[in-house]
């Protein structure tokens, strides 16, 4: 009698179990269409913001804002992007595996130093010897947009002031259901496309191309820092 009520109680408890994640699998399949949608309608101009940039940088004068100065990398911030909890298959192992690989390598010739947000880039990460200077580790689908500009003026603050002569930022970018892709991308210092050469007059800009990089390129980095933001959080609910 003992082990049937055992019995009882294991097969209550499984059914309990696939209660809630069928509920987690619902309320996610919400999100992830919601998201989804949001990501697609705005990529558009996440994808052409860096051409319009680097072609106004490329015809200002370099030193016409500091974010556009390129230095040698002695300093470098990393911003990593996963998710609060599990159940999401390889979403946070294969990203961390990559962030780690690639902030190793940097470390052998720099300072590197790190942002996560995700309580999985949280307890990875403190066990290895990255400096941590801000983490983001609670609720983070309930981010604001506030809290990603202040996020992203902070960032901005430490390369004006020579805190940092590097940004790289890694997360998962929504490429289908099935296949998020790990991305390790730079974010500062902006530079034009290498290799360009311009053999023809420069645009009539209006204002001057200077003032125009003085009013946007802040602007620019506050949506790229959404960007990753919410690629990584459609890709997490694809999971």
């Amino acid at each position: 009698m003992p082990a049937l009520i055992d019995l009882r109680r294991r097969i209550k408890s499984v059914r309990n179990t696939q209660q809630i994640t069928q509920a987690m699998k619902t309320v996610s399949t919400a999100k992830f269409k919601k998201s989804q949608r949001a990501v697609l309608e705005a990529r558009p101009h996440w994808h052409n913001s860096p051409d319009l940039l680097s072609e106004v940088v490329s015809w200002a004068e370099r030193e016409v804002h500091p974010l556009c100065l390129e230095r040698e990398e002695k300093k470098i911030e990393g911003l990593v992007i996963t998710s609060d909890k599990g159940l999401c298959g390889a979403f946070n192992t294969n990203l961390l595996e990559k962030a780690l690989s690639f902030f190793e390598e940097k470390a052998q010739r720099s300072q590197v130093n790190l942002v996560l947000i995700g309580k999985k880039a949280f307890s990875f990460f403190r066990k290895h010897p990255f400096p941590v200077d801000r983490t983001y580790s609670e609720q983070v689908q309930d981010l604001t947009l506030e809290d990603l500009k202040e996020l992203a003026q902070f960032l901005m603050r430490l390369y004006v002031f020579n805190r940092t002569d590097a940004v790289y930022v890694a997360y998962n970018e929504f490429k289908s259901i099935l296949s998020p892709r790990v991305t390790v991308t730079r974010l500062l210092p902006l530079s034009p496309p290498e290799g360009e050469a311009h053999e023809v007059l420069p645009p009539d800009w209006e204002p001057e191309a200077g003032s125009i990089l003085n009013s946007l390129l802040p602007f620019y980095i506050e949506s790229q820092i959404r960007h990753f933001y919410f690629e990584s959080q459609v890709s997490e609910h694809a999971a």
